[in-house]
């Protein structure tokens, strides 16, 4: 039995050996344990933090203590075997799932958690699809071996018809459920066992029982990994089989490409697959030499910049904490090297920024540095105005990197201070909370006066809210949630004649257009707006035409069912006149504006609510309740599943329904219940919620 590795501590580490990764998975499928694990087997810990206990390192926040959730995004630095790991931990909720997006963006590789008795779960299938879109490599991690119905092959066979990549299983179980005590490498054809409360992996032959199996799974995965990697195959039609080392670099190659996703299995609760799995870590996924260069713009040219200390450099800001004490910004070094007091261009605001001082982080500590080099996820103090999304760079070699995507809020409520003289500290405390997370944001409502904050759910919003109580000890009032509705198109009008004239002195305005107006099947996108010309002869100038369409812009942001913004609809501009003095830009956008304006009261209009997909997992038993809730709430079952003696019912459901729904679910399965829900669009309201809505 060998020792445990512990941590390698050196001072500076090649590209080479740089692993930056994130944690991804469907909440409560064991991201944070894995997390914690890792940290305790590099060493980087020395005691296994408990979610349940409230003692994990990257569950810091008392609000993630609190409710046994990961909420916020976060950083940690540990070493093994020579390689250092930027590990960021994401939350698994759909409420959070901006926090993961900004992880994505800028790390290299990911370990995707599965559950093993439910497979893949809704939230699994929302953050893959993330990866996917960032062109992220992954493994997977099928965890909770030791539960009763655990199934590696169930749920790797959940991988594949779900998220349809090529499964490389590399990894044979040792016993099942609770009798589940370690896993045979098929590399290396070795048994590697873990005894309870042993600080060692145990290596040994392979028990004869699992002989003839590991050999048909070997064989299995080199006929897999053959078809796809030219060198593999080659060796394999001359050999008929493929050695450890060939299949290892055949692994690698097609994880990087994203042809295949290497699985592997174990309970990190119970301390068993983490050392594999860090293995798989550095063997498999990408070092930042392995991705392409980070590819920017500067004066309208792209310009790449390599992973390169020595070259000009160039980071991005994914993350800001604003404490009472300062700003701390996280960065992803991507070229070049950071010293700390460097002077830095903010390529966005266009201004000088200073460094004054860098962080290594674990969570919420954090271990001082000189310098951050190409590779490095860091985070830095004496920053002012850089937000995440931000590019820094070297001032004699500006680039401007893509900046960070923002989802679009979709529920919203009322907040004001208890005390009047408490307004002012709330207006602070809200700013400080959108500059952090920039899929909050905070408005006045122009005919109520109120404050109102939207976020992307309600857990997102009671956890925002909790934080101004919390943090900056504000009694806070909160109205009911309410949800961002759109106004679409029901059936358009056609010749729809508007002209503005205006003269009150001096040169006066005149402007003449006609509009079709009708409904656009590309609605799918929730700012859905198709604009054109069909003017002939040259009417309407082109420079008037633009001004039109800027106009018919405007006009999208107020409908006039309840003033909510206008989506899914195509308007063309047929015809119009011109005056020799009097007609310009300004004359036709105003005609753009108040004629569309005009249109849409002439039109029929529909009202447009957000839907979300809703998975519900409940006993057996409790099914039917659960059916006819749904159906009160306007649901429409889309499917469902049975394993384990749980029941999974899939439902589409207005989300202004399912406000309170976790407490009536509770209520329903006496605590045995469960949902999770993602956004999936709009679909029309009934007349009722118009009603409302106004």
């Amino acid at each position: 039995m060998s020792e445990r590795p512990r941590a390698v501590r050196t001072h500076t580490n090649p590209l080479t050996t740089v692993r930056n990764l994130g944690i991804l998975a469907h909440v409560d499928a064991g991201k944070t344990t894995v997390t914690e694990r890792i940290l305790y087997t590099t060493g980087t810990t020395y005691k296994r933090g408990e979610v349940h206990d409230g003692t994990t390192v990257t569950d810091f926040d008392p609000q993630e203590r609190d409710r046994g959730i990961t909420i916020f995004a976060a950083a940690v630095s540990c070493s093994w075997n020579g390689h250092r790991i930027n590990l960021i931990d994401t939350p698994g909720h759909v409420d959070f799932a901006d926090e993961v997006e900004r992880s994505l963006r800028v790390l290299d590789g990911a370990v995707a958690v599965f559950d093993a008795v439910a497979g893949v779960e809704p939230q699994s299938e929302s953050v893959w699809r993330q990866a996917d879109r960032h062109g992220v490599p992954r493994i997977a991690f099928v965890n909770k071996m030791d539960r009763a119905g655990a199934d590696l092959d169930t749920a790797v066979a959940s991988i594949r018809e779900r998220l349809h990549p090529v499964p490389l299983v590399v990894q044979l179980p040792i016993g099942t459920e609770d009798g589940f005590t370690g896993v045979v490498d098929l590399l290396s054809m070795r048994a590697l066992t873990w005894a309870d409360g042993a600080e060692a992996v145990e290596e040994g032959p392979v028990p004869d029982a699992l002989r003839e199996e590991a050999a048909r799974r070997r064989r299995l995965l080199e006929e897999t990994v053959a078809e796809r990697h030219p060198a593999a195959l080659e060796e394999f039609c001359d050999r008929e089989t493929l050695g450890a080392a060939t299949l290892a670099a055949a692994l690698r190659d097609l994880t990087r490409g994203g042809d295949g996703v290497v699985v592997l299995c174990g309970s990190a609760y119970r301390d068993r697959g983490v050392e594999p799995l860090l293995n798989a870590i550095v063997t498999y996924l990408p070092s930042p030499l392995d991705v392409p260069p980070v590819r920017g713009t500067h004066d309208g040219t792209e310009q790449d910049r390599p992973a390169d200390p020595a070259a000009p450099m160039v980071a991005l800001a994914f993350k800001v904490n604003a404490t009472p004490t300062g700003r701390m910004t996280y960065l992803r070094v991507y070229s070049g090297t950071l010293e700390k007091g460097d002077t830095v261009w903010d390529a966005g605001t266009r201004r000088t920024e200073r460094i004054g001082r860098i962080l290594r982080v674990r969570a919420d500590r954090h271990d001082p540095l000189e310098r951050a080099v190409a590779g490095d996820i860091v985070a830095v103090v004496g920053l002012k105005s850089a937000r995440a999304g931000s590019t820094l760079c070297a001032p004699g070699a500006p680039l401007l990197l893509e900046p960070l995507g923002v989802a679009e809020p979709v529920v919203h409520v009322a907040v004001e201070a208890r005390r009047s003289t408490d307004t002012d500290r709330l207006a602070s405390a809200l700013a400080r909370l959108t500059e952090e997370d920039p899929s909050l944001a905070v408005r006045t409502d122009p005919e109520t006066g109120q404050t109102v904050l939207s976020g992307m759910g309600e857990l997102h919003l009671e956890v925002a809210v909790e934080r101004v109580r919390r943090e900056h000890g504000i009694e806070v009032t909160v109205g009911r949630p309410g949800v961002a509705y759109r106004e679409t198109v029901g059936e358009g009008v056609s010749g729809f004649v508007f002209r503005h004239v205006k003269q009150d002195g001096g040169a006066g305005q005149f402007a003449h257009v006609v509009l079709d107006v009708e409904p656009w099947e590309g609605n799918g996108d929730e700012g859905g707006f198709v604009f054109r010309s069909a003017v002939v002869g040259g009417r309407v100038p082109q420079e008037f035409v633009r001004a039109v369409e800027a106009g018919c812009r405007d006009a999208l942001a107020t409908g006039p069912l309840g003033g909510h913004p206008v989506t899914g609809l195509r308007v063309t501009l047929t015809d119009g006149q011109t005056h020799v003095k009097d007609s310009s830009d300004t004359a036709f956008r105003t005609a753009g504006r108040l004629g569309l304006r005009d249109a849409l009261r002439a039109s029929a209009m529909v009202l447009l609510e957000p839907v979300v997909e809703v998975t519900v997992t409940v006993p057996e038993d409790a099914v039917g309740g659960v059916l006819g809730d749904l159906a009160a709430r306007r649901g429409r079952v889309t499917g469902s599943d049975t394993r384990g003696g749980a029941a999974a019912v899939t439902a589409t459901v207005p989300l202004a329904e399912l406000f309170g729904y976790a407490t009536r679910l509770r209520s329903r399965t006496q605590g045995r219940g469960t949902f999770t829900a993602r956004p999936t669009g709009y679909a029309p309201a009934p007349t009722a919620a118009s009603t409302s809505a106004r």
